[in-house]
């Protein structure tokens, strides 16, 4: 049994890592201008197993494309492993089915791009649906390291209003990470060259669609900002007995600061891709710990509703 834990902790580990590649490397897809790499072939690229001749698009396609088939293949055998191992989690289903739902649905997205072309509001849909399949991955991930209660989250006494804002800013991260991947895909990443305000310091509004795209990506991100350093200042003054939560709000709050500082340097740097790449990375990073503390509500919800229960029938 304990030889079947580490193999399937290795597997997990593994695949989270496969999946935050994925992620990672279509924001590079979308940054170098590589979407068409291959043509309009899929899942073939230019209709071939090895294209020639190999230009640096089609090479960072290519690999994206042979990275996501690599990683479903990894989730496939974990989902089925962990669904026969743990499948009494009550979790556990649900998450497999999430994760190869949005793996497959993001790679459905991507072929229909290649093969017929899609709008930039709509190529922008998919960096959150891999962000989506990515959490359930890592939340499985999680399951699976508490298998031998090494790892297992305490029960935990979530009051109303702590609820209240990890459901409400997890939501609206999702809609912050969509607005970052538009202005990605409608390539405004550079209509405003100066930080925080658009023009030199001025408080004129933007000018046309693309400035308007950037700019309210940066309001945007400027109010998950705001409500998660709230939520870390509730969270050290209430929560300080339970450390999962106290620790993780300010690991929250490091990564937010992280992700506006890096959104700052990429205006400074005229585009730098790494860091472009590094701002990627830390609002997955976010997300995922953000839905960590979703899964920790609906334990915490579950586990009142069965004390409830409980109650009632003795």
């Amino acid at each position: 049994m304990y030889r079947l834990h580490r193999g399937l902790k290795s597997l997990a580990v593994l695949t989270t890592l496969g999946m935050l590649f994925i992620l990672i490397g279509g924001a590079l897809v979308t940054k170098t201008g590589s979407s068409m790499g291959c043509g309009r072939s899929w899942p073939l690229c230019h209709g071939q197993i090895l294209p020639s001749p190999l230009t640096p698009a089609t090479i960072i396609e290519l690999a994206h494309r042979l990275v996501s088939g690599s990683v479903g293949i990894l989730l496939l055998i974990l989902g089925i492993w962990a669904w026969k191992a743990m499948g009494y989690k009550r979790e556990t289903k649900f998450l497999v089915i999430l994760s190869l739902f949005f793996l497959i649905l993001q790679a459905l997205i991507g072929a229909a791009a290649v093969v017929w072309g899609q709008n930039s509001f709509v190529l922008a849909l998919h960096f959150g649906i891999s962000l989506i399949s990515f959490a359930s991955v890592l939340l499985l991930t999680l399951l699976i390291f508490e298998i031998d209660q090494k790892f297992n989250a305490a029960k935990l006494v979530i009051d109303r209003r702590m609820k209240f804002h990890i459901i409400g800013v997890t939501i609206y991260s999702y809609l912050v990470v969509y607005s970052g991947a538009l202005v990605r895909h409608t390539k405004s990443s550079l209509t405003c060259l100066d930080w925080p305000l658009c023009y030199n310091g001025s408080p004129e509004l933007p000018t046309n669609i693309h400035q308007w795209i950037h700019m309210g990506h940066r309001c945007a991100a400027a109010i998950i900002f705001i409500w998660i350093v709230y939520i870390t200042v509730i969270a050290i003054k209430n929560y300080k007995q339970h450390p999962i939560l106290y620790w993780g709000w300010i690991i929250a709050f490091v990564l937010v600061l992280l992700q506006v500082i890096a959104g700052a340097s990429i205006i400074y740097s005229l585009g730098n891709l790494y860091i472009e790449l590094i701002h990627a990375l830390f609002i997955s990073c976010l997300f995922g710990l953000l839905s960590y503390f979703l899964l920790l509500v609906s334990r915490n919800h579950y586990y009142i509703k069965h004390q409830k229960h409980l109650n009632k029938t003795t």
